[in-house]
């Protein structure tokens, strides 16, 4: 669990990085490049979905492993 914390933490700082070093060099105009970084998060918004929703089947996977009977 804090390893999918730690890569939250690093995608939301690293995304906050780069649309910043994006806004400072970029030679675009100011509605393209509007666009350009709301695709951006938007892609970043649904690859946490993704990660989040694979970890949240992987966990439920091993719970119910963990909650069958032995025999």
């Amino acid at each position: 669990m804090r390893r999918a914390f730690s890569f939250f933490i690093g995608a939301l700082i690293g995304g906050t990085f780069g649309a910043a070093v994006t806004l400072l060099f970029t030679p675009s105009a100011g509605g393209d490049l509007r666009g350009q970084i709301n695709d951006r998060a938007q892609g970043l918004v649904a690859d946490i979905r993704q990660a989040a929703n694979t970890k949240r089947i992987e966990l439920q996977e091993r719970l119910e492993t963990l909650r069958a009977p032995r025999v």
